[in-house]
């Protein structure tokens, strides 16, 4: 399935054939990125805040507190705007000029709608939950009715949305490929290191899902 493209999803420029409205394409960036930015405009006065999120089908999830000043404003069904990206390379070519980065990102227009179920919520934060530290949820203290009920979950359709992405080695002018100046990648990674215990965890087995 493809996503439609929209004047607000249809880059003006060049880069056109860097974009992608399929859906396979824009689900893997949601699901392999933490965090998403949302941004949004009340009374002319612009706000971005970044936020965790999921994906489910063709909605993605934000959660926060019942009280939190952002998620009450958004959750009136204004309109927003939600980015990700994933830096892949930094691309250093042979002028500044055409220095470059090797990315995939996704950009939603969408409206939040406010989730009240209890069992939706519920398994929200599952899936949040996972998606953060894989495989920790049965692991962990099981969730408080009271927990759910303090927490506020907005879905976002992502039906109006693309993904544009960049790819492989610099492209330098002709004329200045035979300088003797270093061109190429500087690969980038973001990695879960080996977890560092607090001091109540100090004579704590590390568990299984941590310790893959």
């Amino acid at each position: 399935m493809n996503y439609t493209p929209t004047d607000r999803t249809t880059p003006s420029r060049y880069a056109k054939q860097r974009m992608h409205y399929d859906e396979a394409t824009v689900h893997a960036i949601l699901d392999e990125a933490l965090f998403c930015t949302v941004s949004y405009a009340v009374d002319n006065v612009p706000f971005s805040i970044p936020t965790a999120f999921v994906r489910k089908g063709h909605t993605l999830y934000i959660h926060g507190s019942v009280g939190s000043h952002f998620l009450r404003e958004i959750e009136k069904g204004i309109p927003v705007c939600i980015s990700v990206m994933l830096t892949d390379a930094l691309v250093v070519a042979k002028s500044a000029f055409h220095h470059s980065v090797n990315y995939r990102s996704v950009i939603i227009f969408s409206k939040a709608e406010k989730i009240e179920d209890y069992e939706q919520k519920a398994l929200f934060f599952k899936e949040l939950t996972d998606k953060i530290v894989p495989g920790s949820w049965d692991y962990l203290r099981p969730m408080l009715p009271k927990e759910v009920q303090k927490t506020t979950l907005l879905a976002f359709d992502i039906h109006e949305s693309s993904a544009k992405m960049r790819s492989g080695m610099p492209i330098d002018d002709e004329e200045d490929q035979a300088l003797p100046i270093w061109s190429g990648l500087i690969p980038l990674s973001n990695a879960r290191l080996a977890p560092i215990p607090d001091d109540l965890s100090r004579e704590i087995p590390l568990p299984g899902h941590l310790v893959r």
